[in-house]
């Protein structure tokens, strides 16, 4: 066990980018399993905020291996754009330390424009997208139209790619009175970035098992959280891809035993619409998005807020097998008199101690508190199990027993440094031991 899988336990902005970045100095390879540039991972080095979307974290370390996965939905003029921002800043990014699976599907304008239209479409019940269009691309996937990353080498295969997708988006485009694009327009828009994007393109299934045999130690960036996860999120209302830790064996095509880490907020955070049983419309939620700057990093909107959900992180840590779980921002409860965390949800007369998948039961589940004495003292930057508040240390020996699982790392502040380690969990010779 050389890997470490990493996930969100709750619906993303949990601070997994730091995360990574932190157990990144002592790993060779970071790979992003999932997703798109609708992740935002928020990293502080030095005091110079660095917002990533499609990077993997390590990008910021010199001398480690950075890649995206097959599970990716690839916008390349964003990447790009993205390496370019970081070029600016001094960080040397190019095919040798980043390295692009040749089977990821493209985000195309096409797909933008679709995601829109829905969205338009269902005034009544949008989802909250960011508008990325990472949801038409994987539905071009699964369709079995999609442009990848490997069909830009070949001008002829291209074409003829490029007449099915079209041939599929303009009849919806017709029918919803819009205008059809253009097979030139479409060409156009993959080649300006072909020649670019095609350097970075790697048979990554294959360099990965290489780096297992070579007992190089690897890091899978997951983005997003449980609970957008398709399959197993408070669906509708989640984004397109599988989030759980077993996503990072089918996004990257790397079969191997890994430790997985689960990351988690003190509170609870919700970016757009859908359930949030523990959510606080009141001086509570509204102190916790003030003092905890929660602002979506991609959609910029203002993050919903509430307490600690137990239930929904011992179920996330059961789905993906979570060894251990992170505790972020820990520091925004400092002020707070009286800390409550959800131990149950009673519906209806019942009690329930795990999410049910119905929507409707989900919108009107009732949390069951247990309620904390606040410590009360400034945790912001502390770096010492000693100079905790013992408050603090009782609220989390509680999370541990409710969630099921050991805190290994907390987090004090967005910034690099700014980790407690609680056990000793980390990568040895040929192992991950705890």
């Amino acid at each position: 066990m050389n890997n470490i899988v990493i996930v969100g336990l709750q619906w993303g902005d949990e601070g997994k980018g730091k995360i990574v970045d932190y157990l990144s100095e002592n790993a060779d390879v970071v790979v992003r399993f999932q997703g798109g540039n609708n992740a935002g991972h928020t990293i502080v080095v030095d005091d110079e905020v660095y917002k990533l979307n499609l990077l993997p974290s390590a990008v910021l370390r010199r001398g480690k291996i950075s890649v995206i996965g097959n599970g990716v939905a690839l916008d390349s003029h964003a990447l790009i754009s993205e390496i370019g921002s970081l070029k600016v800043k001094g960080m040397d990014v190019n095919p040798n330390n980043l390295m692009v699976s040749e089977s990821c599907p493209l985000i195309l304008s096409i797909h933008k424009d679709k995601e829109k239209l829905l969205e338009d479409l269902n005034v009544n019940h949008k989802i909250g997208t960011t508008n990325k269009g990472i949801g038409p691309c994987y539905e071009d996937k699964v369709g079995r139209r999609a442009i990848r990353l490997c069909d830009l080498e070949n001008v002829d295969e291209l074409n003829k790619k490029v007449d099915t997708l079209l041939n599929y988006h303009n009849a919806l485009r017709r029918g919803l009175s819009y205008q059809v694009v253009k097979k030139e327009e479409m060409l156009r828009e993959i080649k300006e970035v072909s020649k670019k994007i095609l350097p970075y393109k790697k048979p990554l299934w294959r360099i990965l098992d290489d780096f297992v045999k070579k007992g190089k130690r690897i890091i899978f960036e997951g983005a997003q959280g449980t609970f957008l996860d398709i399959d197993h999120g408070t669906y509708p209302f989640v984004t397109s891809s599988n989030t759980v830790a077993s996503q990072a064996v089918i996004g990257s095509g790397l079969s191997s035993s890994a430790y997985v880490i689960g990351v988690a907020k003190a509170y609870t955070t919700r970016v757009g619409n859908g359930p949030f049983p523990t959510e606080q419309k009141n001086e509570v939620g509204n102190n916790l998005s003030t003092i905890g700057k929660e602002v979506g990093t991609v959609s910029n909107r203002r993050r919903r807020c509430g307490w600690f959900d137990a239930v929904l992180v011992r179920q996330a840590v059961q789905l993906s097998g979570v060894s251990s779980i992170v505790l972020t921002k820990l520091d925004i409860l400092d002020s707070f008199d009286t800390i409550k965390v959800c131990t149950g949800y009673k519906y209806s007369g019942e009690i329930y101690d795990y999410l049910p998948a119905s929507h409707s039961i989900q919108e009107e589940l009732e949390p069951i508190y247990e309620e904390f004495p606040g410590w009360k003292e400034n945790t912001q930057g502390k770096r010492s199990v000693k100079e905790l508040p013992l408050n603090l240390m009782k609220y989390m020996r509680r999370v541990e027993e409710l969630v099921g699982v050991p805190i290994h790392l907390i987090s004090t502040s967005p910034k690099r440094e700014d980790v407690i380690e609680l056990r000793d969990v980390k990568f040895s010779e040929g192992a991950l031991v705890s």
